[in-house]
């Protein structure tokens, strides 16, 4: 009985020096414009000179959502956590079947209601767990400061609407398959899917406490709607 409350004891000192010690979460202002280096500009400009339709990422009407899972025996005593992106931005080249898109890592937000609960997340988070997890994900799993992007590119599609992809994260790319609906207009291009990755593929190192007893799962789901619009370069 002396043990386990002595367990207990420790997991509620190092959960509180965890939230003790991570910076107030500052929310996103205004929208800078900042692009990852070497962003294929160039690229899309030829093709619309060609005069291939162009459409840039509506960021108001986009939405990437990833869901992160406690895992190990005492599982119980962590939370779910909803990680979400209102700022995707990129262009797409639908007759070439190329995109490029980024997300500045810094702009992610954590644990919004409405989607912890579309998720089924049902656990309570106070404000101080919300904001160590965000500096948590940023600084020890992220490096957002060395790696401030997530970049995904689009280089195909198959008959079966399968893209094929490249997403760099935490400065490592790996090439994934993607199966994906892809509604196409004059003037709107919609694309939507969901994957699974495991965080270890992109030399992450997902959480873990009292020797891995609480843990984040290195499986994460995702799913995304990108929603684009008719440019003019």
């Amino acid at each position: 009985m002396r043990d386990r409350r002595w367990l207990f004891i420790t997991l509620a000192l190092i959960v509180g020096w965890v939230s003790a010690c991570a910076p107030p979460v500052v929310q996103p202002t205004a929208r800078e414009e900042q692009r990852p280096a070497g962003f294929p500009d160039a690229y899309y400009q030829r093709a619309a000179e060609r005069g291939e339709p162009i459409f840039r990422v509506d960021a108001k009407r986009s939405l990437v959502v990833i869901e992160v899972l406690r895992g190990g025996p005492i599982a119980q005593a962590g939370h779910d956590h909803v990680v979400v992106s209102h700022d995707v931005q990129g262009i797409a080249a639908p007759k070439d079947a190329r995109a490029d898109l980024y997300v500045k890592l810094d702009r992610l937000v954590v644990d919004e209601p409405d989607l912890r609960s579309a998720a089924g997340f049902d656990t309570q988070i106070s404000e101080a767990a919300i904001s160590a997890t965000r500096a948590n994900m940023l600084g020890r799993v992220l490096h957002a400061e060395e790696h401030p992007f997530a970049l995904v590119t689009v280089a195909g599609i198959d008959a079966n609407r399968y893209l094929d992809v490249a997403i760099t994260l935490n400065g490592v790319t790996r090439n994934m398959r993607i199966a994906a609906d892809v509604e196409m207009s004059a003037d709107d291009l919609n694309v939507t899917g969901r994957l699974a990755f495991d965080q270890s593929d992109f030399a992450i190192n997902p959480l873990s406490l009292l020797g891995g007893a609480l843990q984040v799962q290195d499986r994460v789901n995702l799913r995304f709607s990108i929603r684009a619009r008719r440019a003019e370069l």
